[in-house]
């Protein structure tokens, strides 16, 4: 499969605007052709193709560009004030997957800032002195799982984070994103990991969690931001995710969400939208290609086989279109070729590139060892049906399809937070990858 190795030219599955051009196809139209002459190179088209062997990614390049960040940010990153924590999470977790070994100095500074984005009150704000809010609480729990040590872990005031927790919980189910904030899905997801990561739910936090995200399904069948709103990729991750925590899948009309999710991956592009007629975008990559794997899992529990999920989406064409239409040539990755590089759209671009080249699959036959939360750590990867496009050094590592950090970070911390129970569960998932 992938965009590339068609028989018929790229530009033969270009949009059709049936003689009725509007403004959303002429978008359309300008980001394909954008795309086709980034592909170019590699097609048939060209008078001497390039083998699709020789695409590379330039981890070097990306490295220097994430390390850059920790120097000094240029002016405009000032729009970011609020979202300390997610500049950590996005460099910390981009520079983990590309290998790169974190040095002691740039963790200690990470925890050091964490820490002062702490409140008193439980949770983690933006910014020193801002309110909690739990977007930065989950980038911030995140960021201390990648650094995995017992300084980073003992920063977290537990009790103090439930607390908040309860504060931002709604009677309907839903989470505020703060005190007096807005209510959408991502409060849920947010909500969900940094409990699940530290070991603090309880069925109070859990109560009503998953009818709230079922209410958002639209007529689509992808997930919206709140009840009545339109079907998008970021907020369709968040509920899926937070539903696989619980072991609640099972409450959407999946048919409905599995047609909506495979309508994402464009036919040219290669890459996937976020929502109908909107644009190709490299963060998709992630949240709507994160989606997959959970899917993979609820049709194996329907009795489907886990290979099915390769026709589901094209693995092949969402790598091309990370490695050659989102990849910078100065470094850092990008929404289009016609953008530039960011922070954000490395660390998702790279997630996404993980889950397409790792094939990391859920251990049902082992699902009464792990029950509850523990079932995290039955999220393993398949070794026999890894699939790196362009060059071997492509590989990144593979991270956990729920909270987007490596499976071994996840690995550590639950060990941490919740003792021998985690051990037990790991030492029989490796007993069994031995096995088979």
């Amino acid at each position: 499969m992938g965009v590339l190795n068609r028989e018929h030219d790229i530009q033969s599955y270009g949009y059709k605007d049936d003689g009725f051009p509007t403004k959303t196809s002429e978008q359309q139209v300008e980001t394909e052709e954008s795309i086709c002459n980034a592909y170019f190179a590699y097609t048939q088209e060209s008078p001497i193709p390039k083998p699709i062997a020789s695409i590379e990614l330039r981890k070097s390049r990306h490295v220097k560009f994430l390390l850059g960040a920790l120097d000094r940010l240029a002016s405009y990153w000032v729009a970011l004030d609020a979202a300390k924590p997610w500049l950590c999470y996005w460099i910390l977790h981009s520079l983990d997957i590309l290998e790169y070994k974190i040095p002691d100095q740039i963790a200690q500074r990470a925890i050091s800032t964490l820490k002062h984005l702490q409140c008193e009150t439980g949770g983690f704000g933006g910014g020193p002195g801002q309110e909690a809010h739990l977007a930065p609480t989950y980038a911030a729990v995140n960021s201390l799982a990648i650094i995995g040590t017992k300084e980073a872990y003992d920063i977290i005031d537990r009790p103090k984070l439930l607390e908040f927790l309860m504060r931002v919980k709604q009677p309907d189910g839903s989470f505020k994103m703060m005190v007096g904030g807005e209510i959408d899905i991502r409060g849920s997801y947010c909500a969900m990991v940094a409990a699940t990561l530290t070991n603090i739910r309880t069925a109070e936090l859990e109560a009503g969690v998953a009818e709230f995200i079922a209410s958002c399904q639209t007529y689509e069948g992808g997930l919206g931001s709140y009840p009545g709103v339109e079907a998008h990729g970021g907020y369709a991750f968040c509920g899926l995710a937070a539903l696989e925590l619980m072991g609640q899948t099972n409450i959407l009309d999946q048919e409905a969400f599995l047609r909506w999710s495979v309508s994402r991956q464009m036919l040219l592009e290669g890459g996937f939208n976020g929502r109908t007629n909107k644009l190709v975008d490299g963060c998709y990559s992630f949240w709507v290609g994160g989606l997959f794997p959970i899917i993979g899992k609820m049709l194996e529990s329907q009795g489907q086989e886990y290979s099915t999920l390769d026709f589901i989406y094209d693995r092949d064409a969402l790598q091309e279109y990370i490695l050659i239409a989102c990849e910078a040539k100065t470094g850092g990755l990008r929404d289009k070729p016609t953008k530039s590089p960011d922070y954000y759209h490395t660390c998702y671009c790279l997630s996404g590139l993980s889950l397409s080249q790792h094939h990391i699959s859920f251990r049902h036959d082992l699902k009464e060892i792990a029950p509850g939360a523990l079932s995290s750590l039955l999220w393993t990867e398949n070794s026999n049906k890894l699939r790196v496009v362009g060059s071997s050094k492509n590989m990144v590592e593979p991270t956990h399809p729920i909270f987007n950090i490596r499976l071994e970070s996840v690995r550590k911390a639950f060990v941490y937070f919740y003792g021998k129970a985690a051990e037990d569960v790991i030492e029989e998932v490796d007993i069994e990858v031995v096995r088979h």
